[in-house]
């Protein structure tokens, strides 16, 4: 099997990338090579399936390079964070729309050229909800992106699945929450705060959080969700619903919630609050969201607060 994971040297990214290798996508042993994708790296890999490319996604010469020979399976993580996406508008139009419609049209291509169709598991968003949301949502819920962020991921899974109605692709889209606990800070991520508040507690840092103690908002652990993109990339093509969309189960808790949670874990997180109103009404106003679908369809929640936590630091 022939895999590839765009955004390979992000902090999913990477975490996918170990897994595979360790684990494969079926069983261990399944990856005759693993294509790995970003501007730069950080880490590397030492396995001798592993083919890594410095480089732009969506440029042809890195599609060519990367796809000279079919694929069998894409992780396509890479964007440009919402934040950042704001502040760069043209940056993210390149990356988050141009780059993923270039990477869907040259995947489509092998389909025609070569007879192979290319799975595609999209690492979608909950920012296609944008800011007015219903006390309670569920698959059924209209999408109304509010930054361009959220538009963008949003045409991607438009795209993904009507190629995949027409047998271009075989696509699948998870729209993802703030998945925690990322390393550092990232400007670029609104939702830095989500992270923040777990990297403070496990180094005994204080921290002034921008949301309230009652900000609500969506959490999954790194593990989750790297445990969520390969069931996606497992399921059987038959019998999914169109729109090839799910949002997979996570858990809905009040920031101090975690931040009790963490106190458990530690014994004291020294967070203070000093809400910034724009970053709460984006982040911290997230009402239960219940998507039935991806439920039977097998994906999962890390369970409770507090393995939550012990998920979201599992690879210290």
């Amino acid at each position: 099997m022939r895999i590839m994971v765009t955004g390979a040297n992000g902090f999913v990214g990477t975490a996918l990338v170990r897994r595979l290798l360790r684990e494969g996508v079926v069983q261990a042993g399944d990856i005759s090579e693993l294509l790995l994708v970003d501007k730069q790296f950080d880490t590397v890999f030492a396995d001798t399936r592993v083919t890594a490319i410095n480089g732009d996604f969506g440029c042809h010469e890195t599609l060519e390079a990367l796809l000279s020979k079919p694929v069998d399976l894409v992780f396509h993580l890479a964007s440009v964070p919402g934040a950042q996406a704001e502040a760069d508008p043209a940056l993210g139009n390149r990356i988050n729309l141009q780059g993923t419609v270039a990477l869907f049209e040259n995947l489509a291509q092998q389909t025609t050229r070569h007879g192979r169709l290319a799975r595609v598991v999209f690492a979608s968003s909950v920012a296609v909800y944008g800011t007015q949301l219903p006390p309670q949502m569920d698959e059924h819920t209209m999408v109304r992106p509010t930054i361009s962020y959220g538009v963008h991921k949003l045409i991607g899974e438009l795209i993904l699945a009507d190629w995949t109605r027409h047998r271009k692709l075989d696509g699948r889209s998870l729209r993802l929450p703030g998945i925690v606990a990322r390393p550092g800070l990232s400007t670029g991520h609104g939702s830095a705060f989500m992270s923040a508040i777990f990297r403070a507690a496990q180094l005994g840092q204080a921290y002034t959080c921008p949301v309230s103690p009652s900000a609500s908002a969506w959490w999954m652990s790194c593990v989750r969700c790297v445990d969520n993109l390969l069931h996606a990339a497992r399921l059987a093509a038959e019998g999914l619903h169109a729109e090839r969309v799910w949002v997979p189960p996570m858990l809905h808790l009040k920031v101090d919630a975690v931040v009790d949670a963490l106190v458990r874990r530690f014994g004291s997180a020294q967070i203070e609050y000093a809400p910034v109103q724009a970053i709460e009404r984006l982040f911290g106003c997230q009402p239960p969201l219940i998507d039935e679908r991806a439920s039977a369809a097998g994906f999962q929640h890390d369970g409770t607060v507090d393995a939550l936590v012990e998920n979201a630091l599992a690879d210290e």
